[in-house]
C-alpha cells in the first residue's frame, strides 16, 4: 500500500511529509482528506493538484475525504493572501459548496469499483460549537508564537491592512477540523498545498495534545510556471473546471498553450499516463522529428478528459479543428453552433457589422480596444477575419463574410478569437 508515496514523489507531488511512520498508516487501507474553500461556484485548474493526489491515493485502495468548508469559507484562508477576502453570505456558500462537490464527479471513482469517496462539509460541526466553549476546550491549546511566526501572518501584520483577529482564527478552525475527523471519521492524514504546511502541523499537533496519538500531513508543491506565472490563471482569469464558467475548448486551449519547458512536469502532475511512456515523449522532444505541441497536445486532451469527460474532449477538438488555419467558409452550420457556445462571442446588429471595416468592427465589438491597436495588429501581419489575414484595415465587411449567414471569427494573432454572432 505504501506505493502511493513513492508514486507520488516520482510524479513531482510531494513537498514535505509530516511524521516518521506515514508508510506503516499506509500499510493498511486509510482515510485521507484534502480541504476545499467554497470561495466560488466551481474550483480552478490550480485546485486540481490535490485532487489528483486524492485519485491517487484512491487508486492505491485508500479513501479519499474531501471537506468542504462550509464553515472556514465564512472566514477565508489567509495563506497566500495580501488583503481580506470578502465574506459571502449563506446561499452564496450553499451554491459554491454544490458547484464545488460536481467538480469531483470525473476526477475520482464513484462507481464502487474503488473505496467510495467521502464527502463532509465542516459546517456540520463547526457550526454548532458554542464560542466560549470553543476558546476554551481549543483555543487554549495555541500559543500565539508559532502563529504569529507563519511567514503570510507576519508579513499580512506589517501591512497597510493588516489582519483581522477572523482571519487569525483560520489555522485553529482548519486543526479543529483535522481533529474532529481523526476522531469521529478516523482519518489519519491531512493533505494540501505547500501553503498549507503550517496550517496541517497545527492539526497534528492539536491531535497529540488532545489524544496522545500522533498524525500524519502531506504538502504537495503549488504549481508555477516557468516564466513565474501562476499556474491555472489565464489574461482573462482563472481556468475553471466547470464547464458552465469556461467551455470545454478555452480549457483545452489554455493547456495547448503550456511553454515547452513546463509541458513533462505537468503531464506527470495532472495525468495518469505511464511514467515510462512520459519519458518517452520527453525524450522525443529532443529530437529532429518531433511535431511541435505534440507534448501539449497530450497534456491538453488528458486533462480535459478528467475534467469534463470523453464528451467535453470530443467538443473541444471539434471547436479546435473548426477554427484551426485556413479559410472557415466551409465549416458545416453544426460546427458554428458549437463553436458559438464554446468560445468568446459577442452579439452585434448587422447594421453595425456589415459595411464596416475590419478596424471599426474590431473596436466597436470591444474585441481590440483602440483603432491605434487594431492598425497596428493589421501592419503586422496579425489581423484576420474568418482565419484569413486581413491585409486592408479599412476592408468592409460584406454579408459574403457571413459564416452560416451570420458568424464571423475575428483574430489577433494565432491564439486569440472572437465569434461576431449577427443577431
Amino acid at each position: 500500500m505504501n506505493g502511493v508515496i513513492d508514486c507520488l514523489q516520482e510524479r513531482g507531488l510531494i513537498d514535505a511529509i509530516g511524521g516518521d511512520n506515514v508508510h506503516e498508516v499506509l500499510n493498511k487501507p486509510s482515510k485521507v482528506y484534502v480541504g476545499f474553500d467554497p470561495t466560488a461556484d466551481s474550483l480552478h485548474l490550480g485546485n486540481f493538484v490535490g485532487m489528483m493526489v486524492l485519485s491517487w491515493f484512491q487508486r492505491f485502495g485508500h479513501t479519499p475525504v474531501i471537506v468542504l468548508g462550509g464553515a472556514t469559507g465564512k472566514i477565508g484562508d489567509p495563506s497566500g493572501k495580501s488583503t481580506e477576502r470578502p465574506l459571502l453570505d449563506e446561499e452564496t456558500l450553499r451554491r459554491n459548496t454544490e458547484g464545488i462537490r460536481r467538480n469531483f464527479l470525473h476526477i475520482l471513482d464513484f462507481s464502487g469499483n474503488l473505496s467510495l469517496p467521502e464527502i463532509v462539509n465542516n459546517d456540520t460541526w463547526l457550526s454548532s460549537f458554542p464560542l466560549i466553549s470553543f476558546l476554551r476546550d481549543v483555543g487554549k491549546h495555541f500559543r500565539m508564537g508559532p502563529m504569529l511566526g507563519k511567514e503570510s501572518v507576519r508579513a499580512r501584520i506589517q501591512s497597510e491592512e493588516g489582519m483581522s483577529f477572523t482571519e487569525f482564527s483560520y489555522q485553529v478552525l482548519q486543526a479543529y477540523d483535522f481533529y474532529y475527523l481523526f476522531q469521529h471519521q478516523n482519518v489519519w492524514i491531512q493533505m494540501g498545498g505547500s501553503d498549507q504546511w503550517g496550517n496541517i502541523t497545527a492539526g497534528i499537533e492539536l491531535i497529540r495534545k488532545l489524544t496522545g496519538k500522533a498524525a500524519f500531513g502531506i504538502t504537495f508543491p503549488l504549481i508555477v510556471r516557468s516564466d513565474g506565472k501562476k499556474f491555472g490563471k489565464s489574461e482573462e482569469g482563472a481556468i475553471w473546471l466547470a464547464k458552465e464558467k469556461l467551455s470545454p475548448y478555452l480549457f483545452y486551449q489554455y493547456l495547448m498553450q503550456i511553454p515547452d519547458q513546463d509541458v513533462i512536469g505537468l503531464i506527470k502532475k495532472l495525468t495518469f499516463l505511464p511514467i515510462s511512456e512520459i519519458e518517452m515523449l520527453a525524450s522525443s522532444m529532443q529530437t529532429a522529428s518531433y511535431l511541435p505541441n505534440t507534448a501539449q497536445r497530450r497534456l491538453a486532451e488528458e486533462v480535459t478528459r478528467l475534467v469534463h469527460g470523453n464528451e467535453g474532449l470530443a467538443e473541444a477538438i471539434r471547436v479546435t479543428e473548426g477554427v484551426g488555419p485556413g479559410s472557415l467558409q466551409s465549416l458545416t452550420l453544426e460546427t458554428l453552433k458549437a463553436i458559438e457556445g464554446s468560445m468568446p462571442h459577442i452579439v452585434m446588429k448587422r447594421s453595425d457589422v456589415i459595411a464596416h471595416s475590419w478596424i471599426d468592427v474590431s473596436v466597436s465589438s470591444k474585441f481590440l480596444a483602440s483603432k491605434g491597436e487594431a492598425s497596428k495588429l493589421v501592419q503586422n501581419d496579425g489581423a484576420y477575419l474568418n482565419q484569413m489575414r486581413v491585409e486592408d484595415g479599412k476592408r468592409l465587411i460584406q454579408e459574403n463574410d457571413l459564416l452560416g449567414e451570420r458568424y464571423l471569427v475575428f483574430g489577433a494573432g494565432k491564439k486569440k478569437k472572437v465569434l461576431i454572432i449577427i443577431e
